[in-house]
């Protein structure tokens, strides 16, 4: 009984070593095919003038300029916060009531 099963375990590993083979690996059949109408040296010079222009500054990295508070009293604002916490106008601690 031992025998038969490594024979069928053989033929089966045969079997599968051979397997499906796939076509080639040729990528001739995926080229894309076109045709410029700019010669390189335009080309070239466009990627030049794009460098020249191109900013290294990361998008939205600029710091905005602080505006002028209309308040010029320090103790105005915080007047008027403590006011509008005591009427319940705004929340105090983690909790929020709004």
């Amino acid at each position: 009984m031992n025998t038969k099963a490594i024979l069928a375990l053989a033929a089966f590993a045969a079997f599968a070593a051979s397997g499906a083979r796939a076509d080639d690996a040729d990528a001739s059949q995926y080229a894309v095919q076109f045709t410029s109408s700019r010669d390189r040296a335009e080309v070239q010079a466009e990627a030049v003038q794009a460098a020249r222009t191109r900013s290294t500054e990361p998008a939205g990295s600029r710091v905005v300029t602080p505006t002028q508070s209309t308040r010029e009293q320090r103790e105005a604002v915080q007047a008027e916060a403590a006011e509008a916490l005591r009427l319940g106008r705004i929340s105090s601690g983690e909790i929020s009531r709004m």
